[in-house]
């Protein structure tokens, strides 16, 4: 038993699986996938230091997907009795029986499959009670007020502990599975002066509760912010460069991301339809992927097919090399699926230009007048045209230092462009659940306000 708190072995949920397939082939079934999982998990918050909710879960659930022929069916269950699992492989059969083919339905390749997946070192029990929880949170709070005294009020502070494990199998011979973490807490501290009042958060994420930073250092870090954006102003429309600093920068990441995976490629709804081998980002941009990273948040053995991961380049000296696949999108566009089926792992966003002191502080200086972009706002993202339009608050900026904050703005482009201006990628780099990035520096876009 890998956690004490869970009910089943990682052996139990094999054996349901295995249970599962059988009853599937004893339908008759052309191919049928099966996962199994259960979790458990913590989370508190608390405002200004008074408890405001404790929630425990436990999870379970199986899902089981049977092909008859190119039709294709799906069913999901809480129950793990043995009546339970039947009726769910046969509601999967009688949903497949009555849909269309599908020339692009089916499991994966034999070939594709990860039969030896590595360890990769991806659970890490926390331990932690309830009380202790609680403590956690009101420590991280009081650190956002003891930071500076016209932090007075708060959204609160949370404390989230989870635990899971499961296993995947499918009619091919496939079973693979693993448990994993993922642990977090937040504080979103409200600074006020005069009438002026401004919001900001910090948060600290990880399988391993032992490389979560510490409640003072999210505390303290949450107040900056908020303080940092009091008497904030509108500044008037105009072109300018733009800085994105980097946990917003990495939603820039994530538009791309979604440009060139499979479900908008082949329903030609991305901007970048046909973009394999083409420049789409400068020379000196890279795009990293790589699922085999000890312990990290996008780490996976194989994909949610069972499908084998590993370390490729997505960008190359700013030409797209890569696109993100599951089975039946490649199918779909005529090509092999990349072990993306649940999305992206671990990708690291690059520039050759960048230098180990190329800091926040040295990137304001690489803009010299502009906006820096440290929160957006609203879904403006047209992703058939590229065209970006956000809501955005940050700081205005001469000369390489920062002037005063800003807010009520709006700034826009289109991502095509953005993409290929993007003059620099800083060494400030974060992570983001699977995505890393320094702050973006686009050489300009429109900023409309007054």
């Amino acid at each position: 038993m890998v956690d004490p708190d869970f009910i089943y072995t990682s052996d139990q949920l094999k054996q349901i699986a295995e249970d599962t397939l059988r009853y599937a082939r004893q339908k008759g079934v052309s191919g049928a996938a099966v996962g199994v999982s259960e979790g458990n998990g913590l989370s508190v918050s608390v405002r200004k230091g008074e408890i405001e909710t404790i929630e425990k879960n436990r999870d379970k659930g199986i899902g089981v997907t049977v092909f008859i022929g190119k039709k294709r069916g799906n069913a999901t269950t809480s129950d793990f009795s043995p009546q339970s699992l039947k009726q769910t492989v046969d509601a999967a059969y009688n949903i497949a029986s009555f849909t269309s083919e599908d020339a692009a339905a089916g499991l994966p390749d034999a070939d594709m499959l990860e039969r030896h997946p590595m360890e990769l070192s991806l659970y890490y029990r926390w331990p932690i009670g309830t009380e202790e929880a609680v403590e956690l949170a009101r420590r991280t709070e009081a650190a956002a007020f003891d930071t500076d005294k016209r932090i007075a009020n708060s959204e609160g502070a949370s404390v989230n502990v989870q635990h899971s494990h499961f296993i995947l199998a499918n009619s091919e011979g496939f079973a693979g599975g693993y448990p994993a973490s993922s642990h977090s807490f937040s504080v979103a501290p409200i600074a006020m002066s005069g009438g002026n009042m401004q919001r900001d958060y910090w948060y600290t994420a990880s399988r391993d509760p032992d490389r979560l930073k510490s409640p003072e250092e999210v505390g303290a870090r949450a107040a900056r912010r908020a303080l940092a954006r009091l008497d904030a102003r509108q500044i008037g429309t105009r072109k300018c460069p733009v800085l994105f600093e980097a946990p917003v920068a990495i939603g820039l990441l994530n538009a791309f991301v979604y440009a060139v995976s499979g479900g908008a490629l082949y329903r030609k709804s991305s901007f970048l339809v046909d973009s394999l081998g083409r420049q789409v980002f400068p020379e000196h941009i890279g795009l990293l992927e790589d699922a085999h990273v000890k312990g990290a948040m996008g780490s996976a053995p194989f994909d949610d097919e069972g499908v084998r991961t590993g370390r490729r380049q997505i960008v190359e000296n700013g030409r797209v090399c890569g696109y993100f696949l599951s089975t039946y999108s490649a199918r779909k566009l005529g090509m092999q699926t990349t072990g993306n089926a649940g999305g992206s792992h671990n990708l690291v966003l690059s520039s050759s230009l960048t230098d180990a002191g190329d800091d926040f502080d040295a990137m304001l200086k690489k803009m010299g007048t502009g906006l820096v972009v440290t929160e957006l706002m609203g879904q403006g993202i047209n992703y058939v045209t590229g065209d970006y339009s956000r809501g955005a608050s940050g700081f205005w900026v001469e000369n390489g230092v920062i002037r005063y904050p800003v807010q009520e703005i709006t700034v826009a482009g289109n991502l095509k462009d953005m993409f290929a201006h993007i003059v620099a990628v800083g060494a400030d780099t974060l992570i983001r659940g699977a995505k890393q990035s320094g702050s973006i520096l686009v050489e300009e876009m429109t900023v409309a306000g007054v």
